[in-house]
């Protein structure tokens, strides 16, 4: 007898399947999303940031805390994200929104372990999104960290993290010709139940 897998769990595996027919499909980088956050006066502001990690968690991404991304997602903890992928099927985007935490100290220091030796020391180098005189001041300040680390392991900044998104809503988008696309929609609610339903296009 087939079962129906709760709606949370359906979002999920669809999201891992799509996934690896971006990667399948020669997207430039699928891993790639558009962070979208505010600031607590609904002043809103979005870059491009890189999955590292999803489970029934969350999607995780990797930030310093003292940038702008970090400081509006401490202040007001809730975040969307956008995948598209136009080289799946018709083109495809995945939509998710929800609440953020910050990943525990263990999580962090795994990740930054695998980090290529200089992204761990761009990490030390960069004050991420203050003001920068000159470009040599940043270059020196990548020296000093050189120094500092010269024959040991890079350490975790502190204030160097992952953020996770917990999902409280996932929206698969389906290209479609004449624009008539296919839009599911994957909501929790107020009492922790999921749903599923289509949109109009």
């Amino acid at each position: 007898m087939t079962t129906t897998a709760p709606p949370l769990a359906q979002a999920l595996a669809t999201f891992a399947q799509l996934f690896e027919e971006a990667h399948a499909a020669g997207e430039p980088d699928p891993t790639a999303m558009t962070l979208a956050t505010a600031t607590l006066d609904a002043r809103p502001s979005a870059r491009t940031v890189l999955l590292k990690a999803h489970d029934a968690r969350g999607f995780v991404f990797y930030t310093h805390l003292d940038g702008r991304k970090g400081r509006e997602l401490q202040a007001n903890p809730h975040a969307a994200l956008l995948f598209h992928w136009p080289r799946v099927r018709q083109g495809v985007q995945v939509r998710i929104e929800g609440a953020v935490e910050i990943v525990s100290d263990a999580e962090a220091d795994a990740y930054f372990a695998t980090r290529p030796r200089g992204s761990q020391l761009g990490a030390w180098a960069s004050k991420q999104s203050e003001t920068l005189d000159a470009r040599e001041t940043f270059e020196q300040r990548y020296a000093q960290a050189e120094r500092e680390f010269d024959g040991r392991d890079v350490l975790r900044p502190p204030r160097w993290t992952g953020l996770r998104v917990r999902p409280q809503a996932i929206e698969f988008w389906y290209g479609a010709s004449f624009r008539l696309h296919e839009r599911q929609l994957y909501e929790c609610d107020v009492a922790g139940e999921w749903h599923k339903r289509m949109l109009f296009p």
